[in-house]
């Protein structure tokens, strides 16, 4: 097992519907990272946050997977990120996690976020997963999920927990405490990737990806910066000294979500 882990955290300004000029941007970007090993982007990173033009969904074979994986493996890392997926003749925002070793993995968002009415053209999902990669177990999570404390629960002995996220700036505040928050209760590092720029409706999106410990210390921190990499070293020796030193999980309530 390896004792660190390598995340490279990309801040981008989302481009409205155009797959193409996403791809472009991110392609640009990767061309900075010597070596990773897991590459994490923004909620729907290949269209922007559009959940009621399901015309933009694609299938698990279509262009956008593709090309996660053509990175993937130009890059020898793992490439995670979300876009709308069409299946059985549902559509999910769905979590795809292409490993570099080959494995895809999936999470459909469990909390679709109503005020923008996503939950009126996608199916929520209803279950969380946990990725084991390089000795680390891993829960990845989308955005509004942050919201729900029982439902981000440590019950599954995770060491890092994730949040691909589209987050608005008049929430901001919201954002930065309940990351640092789902950090310090479930005893984890936990990041947070949110895009930046405004859409065509005037919702400026305003970055703040970050990264805390498990001691809530803040490890990373984008604040406004467009079209960014930044990586983040994680430690688990360091995760296992923080947690013998105040265990607190061992005195967890367990709590059965129907």
């Amino acid at each position: 097992m390896n004792s660190n882990l390598e995340i490279s955290i990309f801040q981008i300004d989302l481009a409205y519907k155009d797959k193409s000029k996403n791809y472009n941007t991110i392609d640009l970007l990767s061309e900075k990272i010597n070596k990773t090993d897991i590459i994490l982007l923004p909620e729907m990173f290949n269209t922007s946050f559009v959940p009621s033009d399901i015309r933009l969904a694609e299938k698990m074979d279509g262009p956008s997977i593709k090309w996660m994986k053509s990175l993937s493996e130009r890059k020898n890392a793992s490439v995670v990120a979300t876009l709308m997926i069409e299946e059985n003749d549902q559509f999910y925002n769905r979590l795809v996690w292409v490993s570099k070793y080959g494995e895809i993995y999936t999470y459909d968002k469990c909390h679709l976020f109503s005020l923008a009415k996503e939950d009126h053209t996608l199916t929520k999902g209803t279950s969380k997963i946990i990725i084991s990669e390089n000795g680390w177990n891993i829960c990845p999570l989308i955005c509004y999920d942050i919201r729900f404390p029982v439902f981000c629960r440590n019950q599954d002995d995770y060491d890092l927990l994730i949040f691909l996220s589209s987050w608005p700036e008049k929430r901001i505040n919201a954002w930065d405490t309940l990351l640092m928050a789902r950090a310090i209760e479930n005893q984890c590092f936990t990041i947070g990737v949110n895009r930046v720029g405004e859409d065509p409706s005037g919702i400026i999106f305003p970055g703040h990806s970050l990264a805390f410990d498990s001691f809530g210390n803040r490890m990373v921190d984008f604040s406004n910066m467009k079209n960014t990499i930044k990586n983040v070293i994680l430690s688990k020796d360091k995760l296992m000294l923080q947690r013998r030193q105040m265990n607190f999980l061992k005195d967890r309530d367990l709590f059965t979500i129907n």
